[in-house]
């Protein structure tokens, strides 16, 4: 009886203390004192200073990561012609009219993404699909609101990336991180003019997923674009914030945040630094992005696809570029790449594009390809890609 009442008792103390570390100010409210400082004083000092340390920590990791990148994110403005009252037509109390008059076109303004400074001298990171508009003029609006006007823009053809070139000289670039070390769960803080109006907007977030495939674009530019091996972020990522800069603990860009999941919550992508990175010191060399070009829209097929459809895995070609190499070689819409230069597509992993990446221009490549049932070889010279 007395071992049972011994059990019973350390028991009870148990529910104390686990009631007391997880609602102390219920207990304080109810019974006047706190029973884990009376029980255990050392430890209730111990786990105070431990949960207090941990959010100081947080706290002041996000403020030094921003203190260090902010001034190095810029905001892209756009100046356009827009067409009021495109086809004339005026409403009126006995319905519409067609007036004699031509349409009217005014200047339109506004902040419609977010870049990032790479270079003392004036080079700009964004995404290709921010300044997709090649009759339109853009400037630059930095952290201070002095404006720069972009005296050029390189597009790279492979990737959704631009570089924006103005004036100015003394500027503060980012430090770039690695992308390809990357683990879900990480910590990371995305900065951007959030839906073109709050500049230098700040949220925080984890790495939800790694090597994502998405269809991307900009709801304020409205241009779209299949990106593969993204990264998945909870991140609050907003219209214009495209092109802003994904940072880790440390305060090193690790991506580029690119789109939002239309539909769903806290689901945000950017692209791995690494793959700008790359094009980046491809540029510097080069002064463009000198990049091989096959000339075709593709999907990859899952296994999943490839069994309920009786066909074999790999890159499902869903548009050929007229006069692109695929073109000349007589690839056609519905053909399936199984194989690239003697590297298998089947895998779920497999990425055309890094491998097309990876060759240089002029190098002949064979393609396995999949046609009605049968497969056939085709030799490709890859091109220099163009805007």
């Amino acid at each position: 009886m007395r071992k049972f009442k011994r059990i019973l008792t350390i028991i009870a103390v148990g529910i104390v203390i686990v009631f007391s570390l997880l609602g102390g100010a219920i207990s304080d409210r109810l019974f006047g004192y706190k029973i884990i400082d009376r029980l255990f004083p050392h430890l209730s000092r111990n786990l105070t200073s431990m949960v207090t340390q941990k959010v100081l920590t947080e706290e002041s990791v996000v403020i030094d990561a921003v203190d260090k990148v902010g001034p190095s994110v810029v905001t892209i403005n756009i100046e356009e012609e827009q067409t009021t009252n495109p086809f004339g037509i005026e409403f009126g109390p006995f319905g519409f009219s067609f007036p004699q008059n031509s349409p009217q076109t005014q200047k339109i303004q506004q902040n419609i993404g977010t870049g990032f400074i790479i270079s003392q001298d004036g080079l700009i990171v964004t995404n290709k699909h921010v300044v997709s508009n090649t009759k339109a003029t853009y400037k630059i609006i930095a952290k201070d609101d002095q404006t720069y006007d972009v005296k050029n823009i390189y597009r790279d053809p492979a990737n959704d990336l631009a570089i924006l070139k103005i004036e100015a000289s003394g500027l503060k670039p980012v430090e770039m991180g690695d992308s390809d070390k990357l683990k879900v769960g990480q910590f990371v803080i995305a900065i951007g003019t959030a839906l073109g109006e709050f500049k230098n907007t700040v949220t925080t977030g984890v790495i939800s997923g790694l090597g994502r495939g998405i269809m991307a674009g900009s709801a304020l530019e409205g241009s779209t674009e299949r990106l593969d091996n993204v990264i998945q972020t909870d991140a609050a990522i907003n219209p214009g914030n495209s092109g802003g800069p994904l940072l880790n603990s440390a305060g090193q860009v690790i991506g580029i945040n690119v789109a939002v999941a239309s539909g769903g919550q806290n689901i945000s992508f950017a692209m791995p630094i690494n793959i700008i990175k790359e094009a980046i010191d491809n540029f510097n060399k080069t002064g463009k992005f000198d990049r091989p070009f096959l000339g075709v829209r593709y999907r990859m097929i899952s296994r999943d696809v490839a069994l309920m459809n009786d066909v074999p895995q790999g890159a499902y070609v869903v548009e050929v570029v007229a006069d692109s190499p695929a073109d000349k070689a007589g690839i056609k819409a519905g053909d399936i790449f199984t194989k690239f230069d003697n590297q298998s597509l089947k895998d779920e992993k497999a990425d055309l594009a890094k491998m097309i990446s990876q060759k240089k221009v002029g190098d002949k490549v064979s393609l396995t390809i999949w046609r009605d049932g049968k497969e056939m070889e085709k030799d490709v010279v890859l091109q220099q890609a163009t805007e």
